[in-house]
């Protein structure tokens, strides 16, 4: 069998020790950032500017970091002195980073359970009022309802991964009904996400695998929650949502 072009070997090797060193910045970045944010909290017993030093201080450093270049359009489609649940495809973890610098208000996410365990970071997500799912555990969906639609109720921005999981091959799954209940119970509007070259700068396989590129967010406008008959059913509103988020992956490989 042919060896590889020793071209390729070393190039291999050079992304190796650059994707090692990126890493190390992610993790010196995170904590320091997280640092003062929870410093903050603490003296002013408030998640607002907390929670606002995720998208201007602590995700366009990442975002540079990885060499990732983010494109967002579609902000005229939100009334943003409204808050909103806000439901977006998932392809990789930069997601949320790429979702805290493109949404102009304070942001929580539906994080998994597995996120408490994690240092510092599951510190502040808890500090920030962030809601956990255990995926394992049934009866811990009607302690996510509660806790999501109360966030909701009191003016809280929710972002939701309604596939539940992240898309290893770009495919956007089914939209899970249940994640749009408490949208409904607080009787907020969903804005449906539209992620695209997030899976290509930080591959969802393997170990910290970084390469530049260009990450697009496009919002839709609000999909209504009630109707003058009531509440919209919920898995007719995660089926409408996810139709708004293809039509805008297609318009944007249309425009490529």
């Amino acid at each position: 069998m042919p060896s590889s072009p020793p071209r390729r070997i070393d190039r291999n090797l050079a992304w190796t020790a650059f994707n090692a060193l990126q890493f190390a910045f992610t993790l010196a970045w995170t904590a320091a950032w997280i640092g003062v944010a929870l410093a903050l909290h603490a003296v002013l017993r408030d998640r607002h500017w907390p929670l606002r030093m995720a998208s201007r201080c602590w995700a366009p450093g990442l975002l540079r970091g990885a060499g990732a270049r983010l494109r967002v359009s579609g902000l005229e489609r939100v009334d943003w002195s409204r808050n909103h649940v806000f439901v977006a495809n998932h392809q990789s973890t930069i997601d949320i980073c790429a979702l805290f610098r493109a949404i102009p208000v304070p942001l929580h996410f539906l994080l998994k359970q597995e996120m408490t365990r994690v240092p510092l970071v599951g510190r502040y997500a808890k500090a920030m009022g962030m809601v956990f799912i255990d995926r394992s555990d049934r009866r811990a969906a009607v302690a996510f309802l509660r806790q999501s639609t109360e966030l909701v109720r009191a003016g809280g921005n929710l972002c939701i991964f309604p596939e539940g999981t992240r898309s290893r091959s770009g495919a956007v799954a089914a939209f899970k009904g249940g994640a749009f209940q408490a949208a409904i119970d607080a009787g907020v509007g969903v804005v449906p996400v539209a992620i695209e070259g997030s899976g290509a700068v930080l591959y969802p396989e393997g170990f910290f695998h970084v390469r530049p590129g260009v990450i697009h967010v496009r919002f839709g406008a609000p999909l209504p929650t009630r109707t003058a008959e009531g509440p919209v059913d919920r898995q007719a509103l995660a089926d409408d949502a996810r139709a708004a988020v293809l039509a805008m992956l297609d318009r944007g490989a249309a425009r490529a």
